[in-house]
């Protein structure tokens, strides 16, 4: 089978192709990616002389760049997207340009060659849930988003959804909780208290702290897809949670400074974002009786693992706040 990965030198684009040329060695990805500013290709290094796996620098909008690329592989994963919500209050254009158009221009070329299609989405959609109650997201939730990106990303997913009903496109939507593990950017809460701490930097933290996340290491993400790829109904959509109880920002922060040996005077709290959702909580039970799909990383023993895997790869993280690795990419690629 030939993938077609959008958004793959992203943090979960990356994270999937690593997973899916090791768990399915035969099969071909290429992997087409802008390089934003949240693109890395340092995140594939040991995968770019695969002789099954390609890069394509190139932007969704790219029509012509898309058209033969979506032509000759068999199923699309669709990850690329603007996804950080501070930036899409301060400018929502490129986060409809992306993820609105994008999306729809891949979706045409899919109908066109009548290719299967994979759409990631978020659980931002549905908006927020009252802290304290026992109510959970699923696949039956309204949509209410509160954000640019999370209705840019609800608008995406009705496109996703008006392709299979007036066109018979064959395709499935995963409305994903919040990931974490090794090489996401360091703008989002955990690698950004992970590396500020490890920079001797303060940790802010919006608020009182006490937004609730349902968290999801990205492994237990990436299998998800490939069970979806497999086993999931065409057409239909699936909500991928993990395996933590409600846990709120400023608890898992404390995590962090008690793996790293720090105090909680390292933690700065700082003015709180317009509109911030108070609690996400994901129910997974559809994709569990659809295909057996049920997280299998622990929380805290994952989070450890993050913290070590950015111990181990300082010089990673240090080019992306330096900005160092963006340089690199002019250089070779002329962005």
């Amino acid at each position: 089978m030939k993938l077609l990965v959008t958004g793959g030198a992203g943090f979960i684009g990356s994270n999937f192709i690593h997973y899916w040329l090791k768990n399915h060695p035969k099969d071909e990805i290429v992997n087409l990616d802008k390089l934003t500013y949240a693109g890395n290709l340092e995140n594939l290094k040991d995968v770019e002389n695969n002789e099954n796996y390609k890069f394509i620098l190139s932007d969704i909008l790219n029509i012509d760049v898309i058209e033969p690329l979506v032509r000759d592989c068999d199923v699309i994963v669709h990850f690329a997207a603007e996804s950080h919500v501070d930036r899409s209050i301060a400018d929502a254009g490129e986060f409809v340009r992306t993820n609105v158009l994008g999306t729809q221009i891949l979706l045409q070329a899919a109908k066109d060659h009548g290719k299967r299609f994979h759409h990631v989405s978020t659980d931002e959609v549905f908006g927020a849930l009252e802290l304290g109650s026992k109510e959970k997201f699923n696949e039956d939730t309204p949509y209410n988003p509160t954000s640019p990106y999370a209705a840019s990303k609800a608008a995406s997913d009705h496109l996703v959804r008006s392709y299979f009903h007036t066109h018979q496109l064959d395709i499935t939507i995963s409305n994903c909780s919040n990931n974490f593990g090794p090489y996401q950017f360091p703008e989002k809460l955990l690698p950004l208290a992970i590396t500020n701490l490890l920079a001797g930097k303060k940790v802010p933290v919006y608020g009182d702290g006490l937004y609730v996340r349902d968290w999801l290491y990205v492994d237990d993400h990436c299998r998800a897809i490939d069970l979806i790829l497999e086993k999931g109904k065409i057409g239909e959509t699936y909500c991928l949670g993990g395996m933590t109880k409600d846990i709120n920002n400023l608890a898992v922060i404390k995590k962090v400074l008690k793996i790293l040996g720090q105090a909680e005077s390292m933690i700065e709290f700082v003015k709180d974002r317009p509109g911030h959702d108070r609690r996400y909580a994901v129910d997974c039970s559809k994709a569990k009786k659809d295909f057996g799909y049920q997280p299998e990383h622990d929380f805290d023993t994952d989070l450890e693992k993050t913290v070590k895997w950015y111990q181990a790869n300082q010089g990673w993280w240090q080019k992306i706040k330096s900005g160092e690795y963006q340089e690199y990419y002019k250089r070779q690629y002329g962005t």
